[in-house]
């Protein structure tokens, strides 16, 4: 009788730590099979864009998924018939700008509301970010307004120029907060061996904190590339000539042009999105990283 009460309560703990284990494994599959099936949703378009890039017009406009030929031509021809070249020009000025000055005003602005007191300071930050309750689209005519009086007062002009596209994005809020978040979290100590030192907040900035902050400024680079070279309806408002139009307004017009040639269509999107992949691969170990130490608590 002692032998099998001692049994009982292990035979039991045996069963128990077995329903676990499953419901463990059934959760994790579950888990499993909803990210790989958004996965598959998301990636079967950009799948049929590739393929569709590389067919005949005949094969784009039928039912074949697999092109039974690879006609890497489709993207010589899309690239002259758009005139891509003038326009990805256009987007690697654009972009550029826009990144080095966003870059700028974004750590100037985070460190000052990070590491510097000054009267005011939180609630000037609490108004900063109630603007990211704006939609964009109604702030569309005010920057209009903006940048068409900026023109009229100031030398160089803005309308059909580089400073309408660019400098209107150099305060972007959601930098300012992501950097200003993960500034705060960075010792007093440090700072105050930068003091004893000699150094003032710019040195400070620049030696110390910057180099701490790779991870959040990654993120702001590959969004900020991302939203700046897929521009389509603001370079359209403030532009009128090709002069400084984008390569999404490239896209725009060849895909007006084009017509039923789906498969120059397609290759057109995929030499569109490029750079974005580019940037994305070269960057990718450290932009996964950066999300989990991004800094978005406290």
């Amino acid at each position: 009788m002692a032998e099998t009460s001692l049994r009982t309560p292990s035979v039991k703990t045996e069963t128990s730590r077995t329903r676990f284990l499953v419901a463990q494994i059934f959760q994790k599959a579950g888990i499993y099979f909803i990210l790989i099936a958004w996965a598959f949703i998301a990636i079967v378009p950009f799948l049929w864009m590739l393929s569709t890039s590389v067919m005949t017009l005949g094969e784009a406009q039928g039912v074949r998924v697999f092109p039974s030929e690879i006609h890497l031509e489709n993207y010589v021809e899309a690239w002259k018939i758009a005139e891509f070249a003038e326009f990805f020009f256009n987007s690697v000025q654009i972009t550029t700008i826009t990144l080095v000055g966003q870059l700028i005003v974004s750590i100037l602005a985070a460190y000052a509301f990070a590491r510097i007191q000054f009267p005011g300071r939180d609630l000037l930050f609490g108004i900063l970010l109630s603007t990211m309750m704006i939609p964009a689209m109604v702030l569309t005519i005010p920057n209009f307004l903006t940048v068409t009086w900026l023109g009229r007062i100031m030398p160089i002009k803005w309308i059909n120029n580089w400073p309408a596209l660019t400098i209107p994005f150099w305060g972007s809020v959601f930098s300012i907060f992501l950097l200003r978040q993960f500034f705060a979290q960075i010792p007093d100590e440090l700072f105050d061996a930068a003091q004893i030192d000699g150094a003032g907040h710019l040195r400070f900035l620049w030696k110390v904190v910057i180099p701490l902050s790779k991870a959040p400024i990654m993120v702001i680079i590959v969004l900020s590339f991302m939203l700046s070279w897929n521009a389509l309806a603001w370079p359209l408002l403030v532009t009128n000539t090709p002069d400084w139009r984008p390569i999404a307004v490239g896209l725009y017009n060849f895909v007006q042009e084009a017509g039923q040639q789906i498969h120059l269509m397609m290759a057109g999107a995929v030499i569109t999105i490029i750079p974005i992949l580019l940037l994305y691969f070269i960057t990718q170990k450290q932009f996964t990283e950066s999300i989990a130490r991004s800094g978005l608590k406290g």
